[in-house]
């Protein structure tokens, strides 16, 4: 017996949409996760090998850009990538207080081996739609965060 009070049709839609996504989303999250302790990492330390695996070296700020996180944050994450001896940083020659994190030679390798593993993981989870159900739902949902992103309020034109 449903126990969901009724809010209108398109209420009541939004609000089943909301929840599927979010258990969704929280399922798909712990499942990678956990293959991902399986490497011995935790997930922010793996997405700097994976951001420097595809990316290649990138300033200490470009990588805490692009990993979303603070750059006291990132700055753990590194050290600790650091003592693995996964990645390195180096001083730019051109300006101090410019520094570059790269992978070493081990991270290399640790990438290219854990992160085809992680792909393969990943494909056999997703592996219940279809290649086309797979992209159509990766179409709506950059079409949904994109629209999304309009709404933050850093985004707004003002117009409130």
């Amino acid at each position: 017996m449903k126990t969901t009070k009724k809010y209108g049709k398109q209420a009541d839609a939004a609000l089943t949409l909301w929840i599927k996504l979010a258990r969704a989303y929280a399922t798909f999250g712990k499942l990678s996760s956990e293959n991902i302790r399986t490497f011995g990492l935790t997930e922010p330390q793996f997405a700097v090998i994976e951001c420097l695996g595809h990316l290649g070296p990138l300033k200490h700020s470009e990588l805490s850009k692009k990993m979303l996180v603070s750059g006291g944050n990132i700055t753990c994450v590194i050290d600790n990538l650091e003592k693995e001896n996964l990645v390195e940083r180096i001083q730019s020659k051109k300006d101090r207080r410019v520094i570059m994190v790269r992978l070493t030679p081990k991270g290399q390798r640790f990438f290219k081996d854990k992160f085809v593993q992680h792909a393969k993981f990943i494909t056999t989870i997703t592996s219940v739609l279809s290649a086309v159900e797979q992209d159509q739902l990766a179409t709506l949902l950059k079409k949904f965060g994109l629209a999304l992103q309009e709404q933050l309020p850093e985004n707004r034109n003002g117009n409130d």
